[in-house]
């Protein structure tokens, strides 16, 4: 069991320079099971005048940390993954609760971000600078050498989402404290617990008081007031458009990582492997019930393989289970009536203007049975907003370039996916597609984790994957030797 206690019954602790706190005002933010109600557990909500704290003690712990050799902070990393591997059990029982991810996919989530902590651990050894001689430069001979290192920023702001509170916070945490950062660790309120228990790992891993600080509450009551902080050195944050956009336009010079939302299309053209598109687009869809960021959500079908591949998908999404992440059904209720509501506008609006409803269009509360369309057209809305949810719609298209065009038109830029035998021709459409990645054959995913991971237009800034977000998460400082 854990050693780093953060809690008393069901209300839970920030972290707070080594020690565990609760607001001073007394306000606790509940959080409820969207699965049956019951109470998962309460967090301190943390005001505006108590929220610089947090800030203060970060940038005071980081100075020393900083100085602290990288293979010691890589040997704390390693411990906190070994940690983490040891109570995975009890971390995804919390993530079933609290976010309703089915008990396989919340066990993934906890094993695989041990594998990213072990990887960004080694890889933060690897990360070294250069020297430069003046002589490669016309004019100037060898009277200058340049010794380039890499110093972290400061302190990094990391503001992790709903879907994946394990992953995706330690995505950001652990790049940032290999590298010599502290870290304000702000997770999102659903989801707050299993950051909460991810706070608990590092603590008793040994990272030092006030290196890494949780503070809990709603974005909207401190969320402006921590990005725009002057002590904040770096915002990496995953979440919406809109909000990622917020973001950036209060942030002022801080540089961020902006991890968004996304529009992700599967191109199927006429040679596919139309069994294999179906079972990836499938898996790509509904996975988690379609709350993923880069979920398949349209599919780009050449009119001349349209209907087999229907034949293909409507099996599969027929044989979806429905019910309680608890027995691992394969879709399980939304995070929200509020999230649950915008899918059925998008399913609604989409009947109304004449989509062929395959299967779904059914609602229990805040589960959303699978749902396939047919015949969606550009003005129906299911064609170019995210839904967040389990609904695939099927566009169907004459030629290559009315995909590649579809896809582009979307104000996202994420992934896509290009199903096809033809590599030459996969390439060929990989060059016109303007999204941050293309996977030909397979559905659109984040992983491996050390694989850059970079969204385009509102879909993102900045490029992540371990190497690439630990480069983000430091700077350049050269020494320069002059000769005479």
């Amino acid at each position: 069991m854990f050693r780093c206690i953060s809690s008393e019954g069901q209300k839970y602790k920030n972290l707070l320079n080594g020690q565990w706190v609760i607001s001073r005002s007394g306000k606790w933010d509940k959080i409820f099971s969207p699965a049956d109600g019951s109470l998962v557990g309460e967090v301190p909500a943390i005001g505006l005048e108590e929220a610089d704290e947090f800030l203060k003690t970060a940038a005071g712990a980081q100075r020393s940390w900083a100085t602290v050799p990288v293979s010691e902070r890589a040997a704390i990393l390693h411990k906190a993954a070994d940690i983490l591997l040891r109570e995975k059990d009890t971390v995804a029982e919390i993530l079933v609760r609290e976010i309703a991810k089915n008990k396989k996919s919340s066990l993934s989530e906890v094993t695989r971000t041990a594998d990213l902590i072990h990887f960004t651990a080694e890889e933060g050894k690897r990360v070294t600078g250069e020297s430069l001689s003046s002589g490669a430069f016309p004019g100037f001979h060898e009277t200058k050498l340049s010794i380039v290192n890499r110093v972290p920023v400061g302190v990094v702001l990391a503001i992790a989402p709903f879907n994946y509170p394990i992953n995706l916070a330690a995505s950001k945490i652990a790049p940032a404290l290999v590298a010599g950062n502290a870290v304000v660790f702000k997770p999102p309120t659903q989801g707050a617990v299993s950051a909460l228990y991810l706070a608990r790992v590092f603590c008793e891993a040994g990272v030092p008081a006030g290196v890494l600080n949780v503070i809990t509450g709603q974005g909207r009551a401190i969320g402006d007031h921590l990005v725009s902080h002057p002590l904040v050195n770096m915002v990496a944050f995953t979440g919406s458009s809109k909000v990622g956009k917020h973001i950036a336009s209060i942030a002022g010079m801080k540089p961020l990582l902006r991890e968004l939302g996304g529009k992700d299309a599967a191109i199927v053209l006429e040679d596919a492997d139309l069994a294999l598109a179906a079972q990836h687009t499938v898996s790509g869809a509904f996975s988690f019930s379609g709350q993923r960021c880069t979920a398949v959500k349209r599919i780009l079908v050449m009119e001349s393989v349209a209907d087999k591949l229907i034949q293909q998908l409507l099996p599969l999404v027929r044989a979806m289970t429905v019910g309680r992440p608890e027995d691992d059904a394969d879709i399980t209720t939304l995070v929200s009536t509020e999230a649950a509501d915008f899918v059925q506008e998008l399913i609604n609006d989409a009947v109304q203007k004449g989509a062929k409803l395959l299967t779904g269009n059914k609602r229990d509360k805040n589960i959303i049975y699978p749902a396939l369309f047919d015949r969606v057209t550009v003005d129906m809305r299911i064609a170019w907003e995210e839904p967040f949810g389990p609904v695939l719609p099927i566009l169907r298209v004459k030629t290559v370039e009315e995909a590649v065009k579809i896809t582009n038109d979307s104000e996202y830029g994420l992934q896509a996916s290009v199903f096809t035998e033809s590599l030459d021709e996969a390439f060929r459409v990989a060059a016109r597609l303007e999204v941050g990645t293309i996977q030909v054959n397979g559905k659109t995913e984040r992983g491996p984790d050390h694989f850059p991971f970079v969204g385009v237009k509102s879909s993102g800034m900045g490029t992540q994957g371990i190497r690439y977000s630990i480069e983000a998460m430091t700077r350049s400082k050269a020494v320069v030797l002059n000769f005479h």
